[in-house]
């Protein structure tokens, strides 16, 4: 008997990494998963990747006629959702001095805009009991060069669960964030090795995590093992925000 038997579970940006790793384990523990992408070649893939009991829907976060085409194929195909994993976001690099209009604009209306929305939509879906996990970062934590915009997007997130929760308490509905640090992504795999090394230098195993390990800690704050957390910032990064 899988964790999330039964479950209907949506999972944004889920063409790659870590999202990808989070709905494939989701499927294998018993849950039926839609899964979005903005492209739809990529995200044909990853349904294959998937294998079964999966819904691609092309989409991007930050559009809101997106975000109601993705939970109407759901209300048609599933009538509720169980779990939501708003993983969308994107991240940048600029020192403050050389941010542009564009950049900020750019992350915060994924990261922040769009999350919000994507949870406000799901909820008339969403069933009593349910789970909500958001995408959120260490960078909302440590100081790191150049992600300021990125790091106060994510930190917007853990603002965001605390009051949810307290706005969905009669309906049970947990609200927390999962927080990667450096994670061996594909994104993570064509960045330069002096930035790879970098990273690996701010790991107290000086190793990276992976997109499995995501998975599993996303799978808990789904499924009833987590049932008691609530609001609360999960960090899977080997300790690094920690030092």
């Amino acid at each position: 008997m899988g964790k999330l038997d039964g479950k209907v579970a949506v999972i944004t940006a889920g063409t790659s990494g870590m999202a990808l790793a989070t709905a494939k384990l989701f499927v294998a523990e018993g849950a039926y998963v839609f899964v979005t992408g903005r492209d739809q070649t990529r995200l044909d893939e990853a349904v294959t990747q998937i294998g079964h009991n999966v819904i691609g829907v092309q989409g991007d976060s930050a559009k809101l006629d997106d975000l109601d085409r993705l939970y109407e194929r759901v209300m048609r195909e599933k009538g509720h959702i169980d779990v939501l994993f708003a993983s969308a976001g994107q991240s940048g690099r600029s020192p403050i001095g050389s941010v542009t209009e564009e950049e900020f604009d750019r992350i915060f209306d994924l990261n922040v805009r769009g999350t919000l929305f994507t949870v406000q939509k799901a909820l008339p879906l969403f069933r009593d009991g349910g789970s909500i996990i958001l995408n959120g970062s260490i960078a909302a934590q440590k100081g790191m060069p150049g992600l300021s915009v990125y790091g106060g997007s994510k930190a917007a997130l853990r603002a965001f669960a605390r009051s949810w929760l307290m706005d969905l308490k009669e309906r049970r509905i947990r609200v927390n964030v999962l927080s990667p640090g450096p994670i061996d992504t594909p994104a993570m795999q064509k960045a330069p090795e002096a930035a790879r090394e970098q990273f690996k230098s701010i790991i107290p195993w000086g190793e990276f995590g992976t997109s499995e390990e995501i998975a599993t800690a996303a799978l808990f704050l789904a499924c009833d093992d987590s049932k008691f957390v609530n609001g609360t910032e999960l960090c899977v990064d080997g300790g690094t925000a920690q030092i």
